[in-house]
């Protein structure tokens, strides 16, 4: 590690394509302006990213996870780096199971045969817990734009509207996306997946606030596994495939969310702040 003091290492990490550029804050401070996390994020002028995480102490978890999108803004869940920071934490521990604390709340994380499995809390289907604008119901949201219609509404620590269509590969998600993210209605801007079910198996696009197209979303297939349970079309789990791989997915009966995927250690290096 080079003694410059404006030098910090990384490690570079993905969950089926949605990738993170990870620090370590706990013994060092590190604080990053939006304008930093946009050149960090950046795929020909930074490192490239999706989100970045910073890794920070805390007093009733075994570590507090920062999560910003590559736009700067910071948010309170993101299902993968959650399993690659429980991934980190269980082998620096050594513990069966970690916890992680998150602006959205304190999860935790274990291994598991397809990989990291993390309980991502509970998933909240009230109007005034997405949030949206005005009340009426999140499982027929009175919402259309284009082709997309009626969306069921789940947070799981970050907003997200889930629409179901014949063909996910036929919407032109990075048109709708952004203007769904931003309509007035959704108080906090909105994550936008578009969702088909063929087979019993949930097939997922994600446009990510903040972040646009991402090849997974681990939230995000939370929620459209919950949407999907909650209209009836499967069980309470199921597969969800996005487009940098599977997950599975359990919508628990005490209300709250089990994950099950990878999590990958690409590279590490150091860059220059």
């Amino acid at each position: 590690m080079s003694s410059n003091m404006h030098t910090r290492r990384f490690l570079k990490m993905q969950g089926l394509g949605n990738d993170f550029v990870i620090f370590d804050a706990r013994e060092r401070e590190l604080s990053l302006t939006d304008d930093a996390v946009r050149h960090i994020a950046d795929r020909r002028r930074g490192v490239g990213c999706d989100q970045l995480i910073i890794m920070r102490t805390a007093e009733d978890a075994d570590i507090f996870m920062e999560i910003r999108n590559a736009d700067g803004s910071r948010v309170g869940a993101c299902g993968n780096a959650t399993r690659c920071v429980g991934r980190l934490m269980l082998d620096e521990t050594g513990k069966d199971i970690v916890t992680i604390r998150t602006d959205a709340g304190l999860l935790s994380a274990r291994r598991a045969d397809a990989g990291i499995s993390v309980n991502m809390g509970p998933a909240r289907l009230d109007w005034a817990e997405i949030p949206l604008s005005h009340q009426m119901d999140t499982a027929k949201t009175d919402f259309s734009l284009g082709p997309l219609t009626h969306p069921v509404c789940v947070n799981m620590g970050n907003p997200h509207a889930i629409f179901f269509v014949p063909d996910v590969d036929a919407v032109d998600l990075e048109t709708y996306g952004p203007q769904i993210e931003t309509d007035p209605l959704f108080s906090e801007h909105v994550n936008v997946s578009v969702v088909h079910i063929r087979d019993g198996i949930i097939r997922q696009r994600v446009w990510e606030r903040g972040a646009g197209i991402t090849e997974a979303c681990g939230s995000g297939a939370c929620a459209g596994a919950v949407a999907a349970a909650r209209l009836g079309l499967t069980g309470r789990k199921s597969t969800v495939q996005l487009d940098g791989g599977p997950l599975e997915i359990e919508w628990l009966e005490d209300g709250t969310v089990q994950m099950t995927g990878s999590a990958t250690l690409a590279f590490e290096g150091e860059i220059t702040l």
